[in-house]
């Protein structure tokens, strides 16, 4: 990208694939595991260095399972939902896949942001991916670079004005920078609107890791080859009632009029919302010094981050400069 970028993290995201992709062996000096610490400070570090960000934006999930999604699809995420009697140490309402060696550390991660003045942001009710659809409307003509391992962002890669996600699903070093053009080549989707269609895609084939049933008989093939066919939504909604909208083919036609209950409240299941009433604690603009540097070098001995903590105010100091 030309011009620095507001970076937008996914926090979750990242700290969960630092989680798996740091040995637990790495402790505190007091044994306590710190691998998603440690190696989402060291994430951080290594994406402000590689992309020298203008401003940064560190989202957070506020509400995983939001109720507007839950009143839509009551299936939504319900699989990754535990009762206490199921787990005697999950409490209930807790995602069921959240170590429990991992809980204890998003605190730390928390303050290590706040020491370090890099900026974070929720909205009430809402998860990351909104947080992030939210600032990346808000941006205005500025290049946009969201970070996250979840693909439903895809869907708010555009280029007027410019949004691209770097996806780390299969984690940073292997991470893709998708464009629209990239996107219209992996998922077959107009590069037009490749973003909105990926989100269309998606509605139709569904995603059983979101709880989400998709039509029957309808994969993701034969999805992005309906979705092409029509310019929005809307449009290919009132095509599954018009037989003679040869755009759609009547065996196609017959599973979504099927599936007609679910493709009604699916949508704002599916789409980021781009209006969510998003708080940051702080100015966004990349910070050049930590905000309490004496907090971040407590942080950095109680925790045994020092060399991750080294390298990220190095990162900072360069890319601020």
């Amino acid at each position: 990208m030309s011009d620095r970028p507001l970076m937008l993290l996914d926090s979750a995201s990242m700290y969960f694939r630092a989680y798996f992709g740091v040995p637990e062996s790495i402790t505190a000096p007091d044994g306590t595991p710190v691998n998603a610490v440690r190696g989402f400070t060291d994430m951080i570090a290594r994406l402000v260095t590689e992309h020298r960000p203008r401003e940064l934006v560190a989202c957070l999930d506020l509400d995983w399972r939001p109720a507007f999604r839950v009143a839509a699809l009551p299936s939504y995420k319900a699989h990754r939902v535990v009762e206490a009697s199921q787990a005697d140490q999950v409490p209930a309402g807790v995602p069921e896949e959240v170590p429990d060696t991992l809980a204890p550390q998003v605190p730390v991660i928390m303050e290590v942001l706040a020491a370090a003045g890099i900026c974070t942001g929720g909205a009430e009710g809402h998860e990351a991916d909104d947080v992030i659809g939210t600032l990346a409307h808000r941006a205005g003509t500025g290049p946009v670079l969201a970070v996250s391992g979840d693909r439903d962002l895809i869907q708010i890669v555009r280029d007027e004005p410019q949004v691209r996600l770097l996806y780390i699903g299969r984690g940073l070093n292997r991470a893709e920078l998708l464009d629209p053009a990239e996107v219209a080549a992996k998922f077959g989707l107009p590069a037009e609107r490749a973003g909105a269609a990926y989100a269309e895609m998606a509605m139709l084939r569904g995603d059983p890791s979101d709880g989400l049933p998709g039509v029957p008989g309808v994969g993701a093939k034969t999805a992005a080859t309906l979705v092409g066919r029509f310019d929005s939504w809307g449009e290919l909604l009132a095509a599954v009632t018009r037989p003679d909208d040869g755009r759609m083919a009547a065996g196609v036609r017959a599973k979504l009029m099927a599936a007609s209950d679910y493709l009604g409240v699916v949508e704002p299941v599916v789409r980021v919302v781009t209006d969510a009433p998003v708080a940051l604690d702080r100015d966004p603009a990349l910070p050049r010094t930590p905000a309490d540097p004496q907090r971040l070098d407590e942080l950095a001995t109680r925790w045994g981050l020092e060399s991750s903590v080294r390298r990220l105010r190095t990162a900072l100091d360069a890319a601020a400069s």
